[in-house]
């Protein structure tokens, strides 16, 4: 696994990689991209993880996750807040399906 400085390096060179769908999580707890194709815990899996911690604003703490369907036809990236500003639901929605 790479290491990245900050959230924008990271973001860039996953997005050269091939991981340039955004994802977000719907009401139903699926994973969909903004072209409202949407995926079941059991149709992705997380192939990569990048935690930054802003030294001075709490704002700047996210966690990057890069994720795969199953298939192979989406890569995209799922970022979450944690700390303050997190809602504490959508990293264990999204390890859950991780074996």
């Amino acid at each position: 696994m790479k290491y990245y400085d900050t959230v924008v390096e990271a973001l860039n060179d996953l997005n050269k990689r091939g991981f340039t769908i955004d994802l977000n999580i719907a009401f139903d707890k699926k994973l969909c991209a903004q072209y409202d194709k949407c995926l079941s815990p059991s149709e992705f899996e997380i192939t990569e993880i990048y935690r930054f911690e802003g030294s001075t604003n709490p704002s700047d703490e996210d966690i990057i996750y890069a994720v795969s369907s199953k298939d192979g036809k989406i890569k995209g990236i799922f970022i979450e807040a944690f700390g303050v500003y997190s809602n504490g639901e959508n990293p264990v929605l999204l390890l859950s399906n991780q074996t």
